[in-house]
């Protein structure tokens, strides 16, 4: 095993409580004394990480036992704090060396096939902590269960990307980004500075929310043709810290139920903070002389996902209007934060895409953009296949 990291367990994703758990629940069922704590390889880090675990315990019939980890994501509002994380590790009657990871209660599943939802990185880390720990006989089947899973799901937009039952086992990396923090500011702007003084630098840059976001900037080839950051919920200090670092053109890049925020005014977008999603949108509705009739149950649904299928199933053509609307309103909107601070001329473009992580809606200087970089935009209408085509 690599050296320990004196680092705090405090402060990992949730990827990584599951692992310990995982590991913990294996060495038991070998026989093994119960661990106070468990030492995790991480990909791309060369120190392991001490992370303790609350109880482990082999089960009375002996092919089976259970491990438990207390998630604790550290500093900043994270909803997984104090999670119980158990995983049941138990052999099957396939030949080894090999493990498969179900989803027990809370865990997320992807709505389309009912699979367990888990990044790469979560599924890497499984497979550089149990590799060493196989045997030959028999294969293991690792089942994670979230006690508070589906409860706490009801609080993320888990919903509206697809993922149901539960919170998904998702994260790129081993701690915690809090993207509501100060400290989570300092980093990107940190980021910025040192992308934008690169001598290849073209002053472009795609900028994103969140993970689904930066997903989808590397599946369409963006990443390729510009730096891709993540700002989190830091939009508008973001905004001004690009602008005077050199960038000229900007591509926001993120889901239309969080982006929607920037077309009513409000640059950082964590939910704790503010939320007039739907009131924007009435006032876009208003806006694009919409009847009362259509816009009195726009806000009677319960997600703006809901309120574009809605809209979509009774005029095609008005819901269209109306998001894209929305997305032009968010480049005006930017472009009025800009000016407010006195910053260099900068050309800020918005595309929004649909809980299927499809490009679906554009402003002006979005579908500029975004033809430069090869894409365009099919209408997601009438149940027909949509999202971006290259050209």
């Amino acid at each position: 095993m690599a050296e320990t990291s004196a680092v705090s367990a405090t402060g990992l994703t949730l990827p990584v409580w599951v692992a310990a758990a995982a590991r913990a629940a294996v060495l038991v069922l070998q026989g093994g004394a119960a661990p106070a704590s468990v030492e995790l390889r991480i990909p791309g880090e060369q120190a392991s990480r001490s992370v303790p675990v609350w109880a482990a315990a082999r089960l009375e019939d002996g092919t089976q036992a259970l491990a438990i980890t207390v998630c604790d994501p550290g500093r900043g509002l994270d909803l997984t704090r104090g999670l119980e994380i158990w995983v049941r590790a138990a052999r099957t009657s396939a030949p080894g060396p090999g493990f498969q990871v179900t989803a027990g209660a809370g865990v997320g599943r992807h709505v389309q096939d009912g699979g367990l939802c888990i990044s790469g990185f979560a599924r890497e880390l499984l497979d550089l902590n149990l590799t060493d720990l196989l045997t030959v006989e028999s294969a293991l089947e690792l089942e994670v269960v979230l006690p508070r899973g589906q409860e706490l799901a009801l609080r993320t937009s888990n919903a509206a990307f697809g993922v149901v039952d539960g919170l998904a086992l998702i994260g790129t990396q081993a701690e915690v980004q809090t993207s509501a923090s100060p400290d989570q500011l300092e980093m990107l702007l940190a980021q910025l500075t040192e992308l934008a003084s690169q001598s290849g630098f073209a002053g472009q840059l795609t900028l994103v929310i969140g993970e689904n976001g930066m997903d989808l900037a590397h599946q369409l080839g963006l990443s390729q043709q510009q730096p891709v950051l993540k700002a989190g919920n830091w939009i508008g200090p973001v905004l001004v810290a690009a602008a005077e670092a050199g960038v000229r053109e900007l591509l926001l890049l993120g889901y239309h139920g969080k982006l929607i925020k920037l077309a009513g005014g409000i640059f950082h977008t964590h939910h704790h903070l503010a939320d007039a999603r739907f009131e924007v949108l009435a006032a876009l509705a208003v806006q694009q002389g919409l009847s009362t009739e259509r816009i009195r149950p726009l806000l009677q649904v319960a997600s703006l996902e809901q309120a574009w299928e809605w809209l979509a199933s009774q005029d095609a053509g008005q819901a269209r209007a109306l998001w894209m609307s929305m997305a032009g309103a968010v480049e005006q909107r930017s472009q009025g934060y800009l000016q407010r601070y006195g910053c260099p001329a900068m050309a800020i473009g918005a595309a929004l895409f649909s809980r299927d992580r499809q490009l679906r809606w554009a402003g002006p200087e979005g579908l500029r953009m975004l033809g430069h970089a090869g894409l365009s935009l099919e209408p997601l209408l009438g149940g027909e296949s949509g999202g971006p085509s290259l050209r």
